[in-house]
């Protein structure tokens, strides 16, 4: 991997003007009973609000909106849990391309539906037993279509990033800030923008304690595989971080901590009651690790990133039952 490969925080000033007027700019919105629970100053980027509800949308528009004329009539392969899948859907249909879009059998329902509604061709697979990046490469290579994996792109990363832009444009510089940990398009994205724009903030990931592929990552210097975790946080079930994603997580972010399945539905149902907001439990990652440490954010300034608020009605009332 050369330096040059890697994406800048330039290049996500780019991402920002590509997606202008196509992005939702989400809210940023605070909590009184939040911060009076962990003694802090407590800012929440509310990006289960964007369109199709995630982040996820900020990338795959971007990477999308960089397609020749030929790569555009050919189309686009994409493999996703859910939100890369209705981000790229989305994205496809508003820029006129085709989109086939490969999804776990047992992704939400919810999501899959919303894949299909924009018009994209679903393809399943078992997400325990196949190898979804070679089914994408095999479609790519056999179709002509040009692959967006869901974090490992620079145009994806650099897409990423603009929602820690946008919040450290409207609060200023932060103490802390906490951001979901899947396979690290996200959290990449922020930390390139967090150097630039609040060089002194410590940024922290979140991933699930299932699945600390990242923590082992981070800790041993070295990318780790693991078998696909069983964790509510489907958003979080990646196997291993990027090759552009983990340089950038290794020089710029402080730590990978994680957050047990029972936090995340305590967050949920905490954001549901008291922010009356849904939001999924990969999104309650970030709040999750905020409140196990909220001795040492006591008097500090903390952003937080609700990455999504995509979840099944049913399964949504069933985790908080």
């Amino acid at each position: 991997m050369t330096e040059s490969m890697l994406p800048t925080y330039n290049d996500v000033v780019a991402a920002a003007e590509r997606i202008a007027g196509h992005a939702h700019h989400t809210p940023v919105l605070t909590s009184r009973i939040a911060n009076e629970q962990l003694g802090a100053e407590l800012y929440f980027k509310a990006e289960n609000l964007q369109r199709m509800g995630a982040f996820k949308f900020r990338g795959g528009f971007n990477a999308l909106a960089r397609f020749d004329a030929a790569q555009r009539k050919a189309g686009v392969v994409a493999f996703s849990s859910g939100n890369h899948a209705q981000a790229i859907a989305l994205s496809a249909r508003l820029l006129g391309i085709p989109a086939t879009i490969v999804m776990p059998l047992d992704a939400p329902a919810a999501k899959v539906a919303a894949t299909r509604g924009y018009g994209a061709t679903v393809v399943t697979y078992d997400r325990y037993t196949e190898d979804r990046e070679q089914i994408g490469r095999d479609l790519a290579a056999k179709h002509g279509l040009t692959l967006i994996p869901p974090y490992d792109h620079a145009d994806v990363i650099a897409g990423q990033g603009t929602a820690a832009k946008e919040l450290f444009e409207e609060v200023g510089e932060l103490d802390y800030l906490f951001a979901p940990l899947g396979g690290g398009g996200l959290l990449s994205g922020t930390a390139l923008v967090t150097r630039a724009l609040s060089p002194r903030c410590k940024l922290f990931g979140v991933e699930p304690e299932a699945g600390n592929d990242g923590q082992q990552s981070f800790r041993s210097g070295a990318i780790v595989h693991i078998d696909t975790p069983k964790t509510i946080a489907d958003g979080a079930q990646t196997q291993h971080l990027g090759k552009l994603t983990f340089p950038i997580i290794q020089r710029h972010v402080d730590d990978i901590l994680t957050a047990s399945d029972a936090q995340l539905i305590d967050e949920m149902r905490f954001v549901a009651s008291r922010m009356k907001m849904i939001v999924e439990p990969t999104g309650c990652l970030g709040l999750a690790a905020a409140r196990a440490m909220q001795d040492e954010l006591r008097g500090k300034k903390v952003g937080i990133i609700l990455s999504g608020g995509n979840v099944d009605l049913p399964r949504f009332a069933e985790l908080l039952s």
